[in-house]
């Protein structure tokens, strides 16, 4: 029997600025006929279900560079969370047909069974131009009219100084069980994705815990170490998680990743900045200022740590596309960490030292030696 073609139906997508992409819909259909958020883009070549599954892009619409999106299709093994947090995602060309032997759904089934609106036939060269020169920024798509989406996008708020963490982290404790190592590792969840339980669970049992848990309850637990997690969003609203920080200092060691690395510098007394267009990627230039190695690391986040703005600190890595701050060690108590995504998910291996590195640190003979790589 031969399928009837699908027609597609007509979208736009409106920036905040008033800039306007005419394209298509996929996925979920918008319940007021528009989905809004902060329109940023990603360079992976591959590994479009991870980043769509990836908490910290709570409260942000995706647009992928890579022109042809969902070849392979999607499957339940690659997920980074149990549900996608974004708003929306954006493609140039959406594959009509996926192959994969692991692949169980489509790119556009699985957004529209997840309820994520997609927009594909999008000029993403274009867009992605006029975000590097004018910066990330609030947008609009869907099929209302364009005046309704100019709208829309000028009332999204974007994501400064909003909490995003709270509609991402886990409501209740849980465990993952060892796969390897004999340490007990606390993590705190900010927006944890699964490639870091997994990283983690090679070193031990992992108590992930909500991310307001209170230091008392987590050093109650008698960890080996805590780790911080990755996350959505703007730090400066989440100064329940500094304070808990701020007390598990120089009890047990710590080691964060991206928005948990920007909460230990704030805890340590750094500024923080946003980025123009953040640093979304699988491809990102990183040097070890220890070994002089540059590594090739997986990056997600709108905002940094202002280099020079915080004492007993050594910068142990810089992003080699724009000078930024990528890593950190704290001299005083055992605690570190980076910018980027060792774990990759997805992405290039070249940092998963660093979850060695970690390992190294659980050990109490090793708490004032660092190892660089």
């Amino acid at each position: 029997m031969k399928r009837g073609k699908v027609e597609p139906v007509e979208a736009h997508l409106v920036l905040a600025d008033g800039t306007v992409f005419a394209g298509e819909m996929m996925g979920a259909t918008p319940e007021e006929g528009f989905v809004t958020g902060e329109v940023v883009f990603n360079t992976v070549l591959s590994g479009y279900q991870e980043v769509v599954t990836d908490p910290s892009y709570a409260g942000q619409i995706i647009t992928f560079t890579y022109p042809h999106i969902g070849n392979y299709g999607v499957n339940p093994d690659d997920n980074e969370s149990s549900q996608p947090f974004c708003r929306g995602v954006v493609v140039r060309e959406l594959s009509r047909r996926h192959s994969n032997w692991r692949a169980t759904q489509s790119l556009d089934q699985m957004l529209t069974s997840r309820g994520i609106s997609g927009i594909s036939g999008i000029d993403t060269r274009r867009l992605t131009r006029h975000i590097r020169n004018l910066g990330a920024m609030p947008g609009a798509f869907g099929t209302a009219d364009i005046e309704e989406l100019k709208v829309a996008a000028a009332n999204e708020p974007g994501t400064d100084k909003i909490d995003l963490v709270k509609t991402v982290t886990c409501s209740e404790t849980y465990r993952v069980a060892s796969t390897g190592g004999e340490r007990k590792i606390v993590a705190y969840d900010f927006g944890i994705k699964s490639t870091i339980l997994e990283n983690l669970s090679e070193l031990g049992e992992v108590i992930v815990v909500p991310a307001d848990t209170t230091a008392e309850v987590v050093l109650e637990m008698e960890p080996d170490g805590v780790f911080l997690s990755n996350g959505p969003g703007d730090p400066e609203p989440l100064g329940y998680a500094r304070e808990n920080i701020k007390k598990i200092l120089g009890e047990v060691p710590i080691f964060g990743i991206c928005l948990g690395h920007q909460l230990l510098a704030e805890t340590l007394g750094a500024k923080i900045f946003k980025l123009p267009f953040g640093h979304h990627g699988g491809n990102h230039p990183v040097r070890n200022l220890k070994t002089g190695t540059v590594e090739i690391t997986s990056q997600n986040h709108n905002y940094c740590v202002a280099e020079g703005s915080i004492e007993d600190v050594e910068v142990t890595h810089v992003n080699l596309n724009d000078g930024t701050v990528a890593g950190i060690n704290c001299l005083t108590v055992p605690a570190f960490s980076v910018q980027y995504h060792p774990e990759a998910g997805p992405g290039p291996h070249d940092s998963r030292y660093l979850f060695k590195k970690f390992e190294h640190l659980l050990d109490p003979s090793n708490k004032q030696e660092m190892p660089d790589a």
